[in-house]
């Protein structure tokens, strides 16, 4: 059945009834029936063009032999009629130069079309035969003139020169070159709600949050630069609350983020000399560097989101530092005295104050914090030592998979460590804390490999489960962190506490190289 005579009629559906005998007809309109249902879906609930997230993403790249040819990956989209294009292997197409009247813009486009297959003839009446199958597909075509999106996708485009011997991926992907690939114009397909994952959606509102927070801080110091970077994070907050961004069009929004952040950076350094001076802020304006290089690359893939995620968090954490106050002698850690030199007063407890302690190659036995409490080192584990696991009874139980390892990485500040461990997949570990004193929190500090991050441990302790920890993030340049979960105070009636640590997130690789554990002086 045509479209236009299903619109002026209604679409019919089949009808079986006892004794109805059915045609080819019957059964050909009854499977149009559905096509024309899900492209009359696609037309009006999603903008044509190439769906992220999927495969490839249909992504045009120059070869590696350096040629006239160009890769499309595998990827699915959908076109102005409805249909459904999918690619499911990556294809090559070459550019034959005496086919074009060059200079000239050659469009790399992809069309759906359709096979008769599985033709079958029954020797017994010949007149009985036909295909029994018909293979939809989507096929890679060149093409001279501007694509019309009713009737093909264009992936790419490239002007190619008279005498060009090679096509090049684009240095610069917002501003493609001659002979370069030129992904600009290609439409993205609209999408109803978000396909984050629950785990990467808490992630990205967390960097949005602590980007808001950092520049509040700004904004009340009155820097016009961070009342922006504030109105930037909160309109990329409100689009995540709605569910409206995921990994076809994160980068985006993260790029307008982070371009707010680079202008927040040069006001700084132009009117508040006393802040850009200090070490934290030059940091932070690398990192944001570093952040636009790489949004700059348009990599839609989960390692670009896992590495935007972790250099927003040393950007965050080192704008946030560069206001927090004199630096202290201890590990570069805000200082506790006021002006005059007196000690600030003693705060609550909180695992917040541990930010900083993350980064420590060696954590030393006092630690002096910003919240002002001062915590001391009460006991330490050291992993792969025989007679420090005894002494603390550690074990892995039930666990899937067990590992020992030896890892020379690195921590943000470039520091090297040589460390030794273990890891298990699922199941858990169980330690005792010695010489705790009773009625005062304990603070657990984990070194790990942050290269296996982004999951979630139950902690309990003495036989109560006293809350679960987030392990948020991922560092594939900076690997070694050292990971705090606080107990509270009530739960710390002995001056031994036998600890279980439970993995609760499936398949993930929860790593141990050393345990330090400290109390409030």
């Amino acid at each position: 059945m045509s479209t236009e005579k299903t619109t002026a009629k209604g679409f019919k559906r089949i009808n079986f009834f006892k004794g109805f005998l059915t045609t080819e007809r019957d059964w050909n309109e009854a499977e149009q029936y559905h096509v024309e249902k899900r492209k009359l879906h696609n037309r009006l609930l999603h903008a044509s063009g190439v769906v992220l997230g999927y495969q490839g993403e249909l992504r045009v790249v120059a070869r590696a032999r350096g040629d006239l040819s160009v890769e499309v990956q595998p990827g699915y989209a959908i076109d102005g009629q409805g249909n459904d294009l999918i690619l499911w292997d990556a294809t090559i197409k070459n550019i034959n130069p005496e086919e074009y009247r060059l200079p000239q813009t050659i469009y790399i486009v992809l069309r759906f079309a359709e096979e008769l297959t599985d033709f079958i003839a029954y020797k017994e009446n010949l007149e009985y035969k036909g295909h029994r199958r018909v293979q939809e597909q989507a096929r890679v075509e060149l093409s001279q003139t501007e694509p019309d999106v009713g009737k093909e996708i264009e992936l790419a485009r490239v002007f190619l020169e008279k005498g060009a011997t090679r096509v090049r991926d684009a240095r610069d992907s917002l501003d493609p070159r001659a002979n370069e690939i030129d992904m600009r114009f290609r439409p993205l397909a609209g999408v109803s709600g978000s396909t984050l994952t629950p785990m990467l959606k808490q992630r990205l509102w967390a960097t949005l949050t602590a980007i808001r927070r950092a520049a509040a801080e700004y904004s009340r110091r009155n820097i016009a630069g961070g009342h922006d970077v504030l109105q930037a994070a909160n309109a990329a907050s409100m689009l995540v609350a709605c569910d409206m961004v995921d990994m076809r069009n994160i980068f985006e929004v993260m790029s307008i983020v982070v371009d707010t952040q680079a202008e927040f950076g040069i006001d700084v350094d132009v009117n508040h000399p006393n802040i850009a001076q200090k070490k934290e802020f030059t940091e932070f304006k690398r990192h944001v560097e570093i952040l636009r290089g790489l949004l700059g690359e348009r990599k839609n893939n989960m390692e670009a989101l896992m590495n935007l995620f972790a250099y927003q968090g040393k950007a965050n954490d080192a704008s946030q530092g560069a206001i927090a106050g004199e630096a202290s002698a201890v590990a570069g850690l805000p200082s506790l005295k006021g002006k005059g030199g007196e000690d600030k007063p003693a705060g609550k407890a909180d695992i917040k104050d541990f930010e900083g302690v993350k980064m420590m190659a060696n954590p030393p036995e006092t630690l002096p914090l910003e919240g002002g409490v001062t915590w001391l080192l009460v006991d330490q584990i050291t992993i792969l030592d025989k007679e420090s696991e005894e002494k603390h009874a550690l074990a892995i139980n039930e666990a899937k998979d067990t590992y020992r390892s030896r890892q020379k990485l690195k921590y943000p500040d470039g520091t090297v460590v040589e460390d030794t461990g273990r890891a298990h997949v699922g199941g858990h570990a169980t330690y005792k804390i010695l010489n705790c004193t009773p009625g005062k929190p304990v603070m657990i500090v984990r070194r790990m490999d942050y290269v296996y991050g982004d999951y979630e441990l139950e902690f309990v302790v003495n036989g109560k489960s006293v809350g679960v920890g987030n392990c948020n993030g991922t560092d594939r340049i900076n690997r070694w962190r050292n990971w705090p979960f606080m107990i509270p105070a009530e739960f710390v009636t002995e001056s031994t506490l036998t600890v279980k640590q439970v993995a609760i997130t499936a398949g993930r690789d929860v790593n141990m190289f050393h345990f330090w554990f400290f109390q409030p002086r």
